[in-house]
């Protein structure tokens, strides 16, 4: 994906995927029961922890465009130990979506949530 771009009064506004990708991960790494986004490397199967406070954030994150338009976003999360699995994700997807409109003022159609790990926080 090149970039997201919208056209205002004033010109046209382009997006960075890596923009959206950024603050999306912020967003997702504030949500109660996320430990942190998860690199996958396909190739191995491995599942790595990112730091929180890393811009490796985004590498736990996918950003792409649908035909109609609208953001589609993929996070690789780990979750806490004994937290709802359910509950944390359903919060996750609230918040990023509402977040991410309000920050980029382009839609998101669909988010996909993939619950890599799970941690034991000490």
């Amino acid at each position: 994906m090149k970039g997201s771009s919208m056209d205002t009064h004033l010109g046209n506004v382009v997006i960075d995927p890596s923009v959206i990708m950024q603050y999306a991960g912020s967003v997702a790494v504030e949500c109660f029961g996320i430990v942190g986004m998860a690199n996958v490397n396909v190739k191995d199967g491995l599942v790595r922890l990112l730091k929180i406070n890393s811009a490796d954030i985004c590498r736990g994150i996918n950003v792409s465009l649908t035909e109609s338009r609208k953001l589609a976003l993929d996070f690789h999360i780990i979750v806490s130990y004994g937290v709802s699995i359910h509950a944390v994700v359903e919060n996750l997807i609230n918040n990023v979506k509402y977040k991410v409109e309000e920050f980029t003022g382009l839609e998101i159609g669909k988010i996909n949530v993939f619950v890599e790990d799970v941690k034991v926080i000490d």
